[in-house]
């Protein structure tokens, strides 16, 4: 499969990871002056990648993971028949490619929901600088096991809530990965479709906008166009548990 050409940000305007205000979450803590020189290194260049563009594209050859600065990501794979299944959403401060590591190659493609910028970390690189700093590579290795749990997470909201259940679960899971960055628990727009929300909760568009509805008339939150605003955030949380 071919690539697809993205524009890379020449070497000289990289910001390093030492002086970048989202280290604490894409990197460990507790390095020594020495060590975060040499993980500034690590970043091979930043990448932009227009909305709706590929980061990468299943079956291409796995060679870096991808620190998401700034933007807004789903990852998804298409079945034989030609159905896109939405798989997750990632933003600023997280992780991506972590699924080539096995393989040597992406099972999945990676597409931007809005104009972003990555770091581009060499995988070779970053296994060799794990081996000497032990610390980076503890973080690493919680940041797959985060991944592990983040699927099971998934598997288990789908297959044991019914729709407004996952419903609510999504929304509380975006408050509260916007609010570990320093953004509003409480409002904030979506930068996912309403049919990609829908196929990554295995929901119809029908069923995902009679949900956002049904949450609203409740009183829990505001709904205008993709604009959320979470008026009971305790209350949207308890959405999440089964009712009798």
């Amino acid at each position: 499969m071919n690539s697809v050409s993205i524009p890379i940000t020449p070497q000289g305007l990289q910001v390093a990871c030492s002086a970048c205000n989202l280290r604490e979450l894409c990197m460990p803590v507790g390095l020594s002056d020495d060590e975060l020189e040499r993980v500034d290194t690590l970043i091979g260049a930043r990448r932009k990648v227009p909305r709706g563009m590929p980061l990468y594209l299943s079956g291409e050859s796995f060679q870096s993971l991808y620190a998401i600065r700034t933007g807004f990501f789903k990852t998804e794979v298409i079945s034989e028949d030609g159905r896109e299944q939405v798989t997750g959403f990632q933003m600023a401060g997280e992780l991506m490619g972590l699924d080539g590591i096995g393989s040597g190659q992406h099972n999945c493609d990676a597409r931007a929901l809005e104009d972003s910028e990555v770091c581009v970390i060499p995988f070779n690189r970053l296994s060799e600088l794990s081996r000497e700093i032990d610390t980076l590579q503890h973080h690493f290795h919680k940041v797959m096991s985060r991944e592990i749990v983040r699927d099971q997470a998934v598997m288990m909201l789908l297959g044991t809530m019914r729709a407004e259940e996952r419903l609510a679960a999504f929304l509380v899971n975006l408050s509260q990965r916007f609010a570990s960055r320093g953004y509003s628990a409480t409002e904030f727009n979506l930068r996912m479709t309403r049919e990609e929300i829908g196929s990554y909760l295995g929901l119809k568009l029908e069923t995902v906008s009679r949900g956002l509805s049904r949450l609203q008339d409740e009183g829990l939150l505001s709904v205008s166009n993709k604009n959320i605003r979470i008026h009971k955030l305790d209350d949207l949380k308890r959405a999440m548990s089964p009712r009798c």
